[in-house]
Parts: C-alpha cells; sequence; structure tokens
C-alpha cells in the first residue's frame, strides 16, 4: 500500500561548512549541479513517513535505512514515497524527477535487547586532526566527539533546516533524527580532515530518546576502510548517547572520504 508522499523543500544548511562537497563551486568542479544538501538531512526527510505511520514507537525502537545513489540540490523539492509491506516500508526519495535515495524503515513487534553502552568505548575527539587516509582511519579505532547540548534554540533552528511539519518534535520536546545523525557525522569530520567527503548511506536502529536539554555525545569504532571504484569508503560502528548513560542509536554509518576527483586533481 502506498502512503501519501511527503514533499518538503531541501536547504543547504553546510555550504559554509568545512565540506567542500557542499560548496557550489567545488561541486561543480567534479561534475555536479552544485552543492549538496547532506545526507543526513535527506535521511531526515525520510524519517517523516515512519514516525506519521508509528509515532513515538518508531522513534524509540524502530529501524531505518538510506542509500544516497543521487545528490539533492538546494532549494529542490524532495518527494519522499512510501510503500508499506510485510516487512515495514520501503522508501524512496525523489527531486526533479531522480532517483536520489532508497531505504526502508520498520518497526519490529518484540522489543530486543539493546547493545550495553559498555561495549562502545567514550574517548574524546582528537585534539589534532591529521588528513583522512588508511593510517588516521584505521580498523579498529575508536573515535569520539565533541559533546552538543542540545537547546530550545538549536532544537527549533534543527527543526527548521529540514522543513519539518510533524508536530511531535515541538510537543515532546524530542530531539529530532537530523541532530543524533549529525553526531555520526562529526564522528569522522571532528577527528581527521576531510576537504571533500560524501555520506552514502547509513543503517540505523533507535534506542531511545533524546530530550531538549540532553547533551549529545557518540563513540565510534572504525569497522572498514576500503578503496571500491577509485573512491576512498570507511564505514564507521557508531553509537549516539545522551548524558553518557542512555543509548540512542546504533548506527552503521558509510562515507567516501576521499573523492576519485580529488585523487584525479592532486
Amino acid at each position: 500500500m502506498a502512503l501519501e508522499p511527503y514533499n518538503v523543500v531541501a536547504i543547504n544548511t553546510s555550504k559554509a561548512s568545512e565540506n567542500k562537497i557542499h560548496d557550489d563551486a567545488t561541486a561543480r568542479r567534479f561534475g555536479f549541479k552544485g552543492g549538496f544538501v547532506g545526507g543526513v538531512n535527506v535521511y531526515a526527510f525520510m524519517t517523516h513517513l515512519p514516525v506519521r505511520q508509528w509515532g513515538l514507537d518508531w522513534l524509540e525502537r524502530g529501524t531505518g535505512e538510506a542509500r544516497f545513489a543521487k545528490p539533492v540540490y538546494a532549494d529542490d523539492v524532495a518527494e519522499v514515497a512510501g510503500v508499506a509491506d510485510a516487512d515495514g516500508l520501503a522508501l524512496t526519495v525523489h527531486s526533479e524527477g531522480v532517483l536520489c535515495a532508497t531505504g526502508r524503515a520498520a518497526l519490529a513487534s518484540e522489543l530486543l535487547p539493546a547493545p550495553a553502552l559498555g561495549e562502545f568505548q567514550s574517548v574524546p575527539a582528537r585534539l589534532e586532526r591529521a588528513p583522512a587516509d588508511e593510517a588516521s582511519l584505521r580498523i579498529g579505532d575508536w573515535l569520539g566527539m565533541i559533546p552538543l547540548p542540545v537547546t530550545a534554540a538549536s532544537h527549533a533552528q534543527d527543526l527548521a533546516d529540514i522543513g519539518e511539519t510533524d508536530p511531535i518534535y515541538e510537543r515532546e520536546q524530542i530531539v529530532h533524527p537530523v541532530t543524533i545523525m549529525r553526531c555520526c557525522n562529526w564522528v569522522l569530520s571532528q577527528n581527521v580532515i576531510l576537504p571533500a567527503w560524501i555520506h552514502m548511506g547509513s543503517n540505523v536502529r533507535n534506542l531511545g530518546l533524546a530530550r531538549v536539554g540532553d547533551t549529545l555525545n557518540a563513540r565510534g569504532l572504525i569497522t572498514k576502510n576500503y578503496e571500491h571504484k577509485g573512491h576512498k569508503w570507511v564505514e564507521v560502528d557508531v553509537m549516539v548517547v545522551a548524558n553518557e548513560t542512555t543509548p540512542i542509536i546504533r548506527a552503521s554509518h558509510i562515507a567516501i572520504y576521499r573523492p576519485r576527483h580529488l585523487a584525479e586533481a592532486a
């Protein structure tokens, strides 16, 4: 059964970030139309349908996955479509007639045991960042981030930035998935220098709710570092934690940390 689509105008909230894949001039040099809207934002658009379908239950214990195939560009409309099947929701994102992302969301009938907090080592963000490579992103290394206090102002700004229309986040003062998933990005960007990199996908298991006033942190284990089609890829197993006590999500976060375009330009 097809769900009513969700349409949102995408904003490039990362245009001024260190990651130059969001910069129009750099992205055009790589052959794209302009700077990318962040994959974290596109994932956030995709979460609207499972929250509409299952509400708080999905935010607290559902699963989601996303794979990003083509960029969504600033000021274009992202259309999120969902089809309910026996396993949950099949999700797609189209923009300007192009398939940009695919994914799924589900809500298990049974509450599975959450991974223990102690399984994920807590380390601070590195004081000095080295360029991203096989040594600085070594398999088996743990990564942290600078803790993020979620304020009423930052919460409101995050909702505005992604055009979120579901009232549940303001009514319940629940931290939006966009804020939580951004912590997975920071596990990389706050530890190594990434001149231009691309978030390619994530598999997410929701473990609990974070609320305005909480402080978020992340604990990430580098599980893969490899080359594919000229790109350098990294995968990180990340747990985002509230107040150093409450697991919020566990995510396998996948990124191209060195696009082949950079190697060709070197």
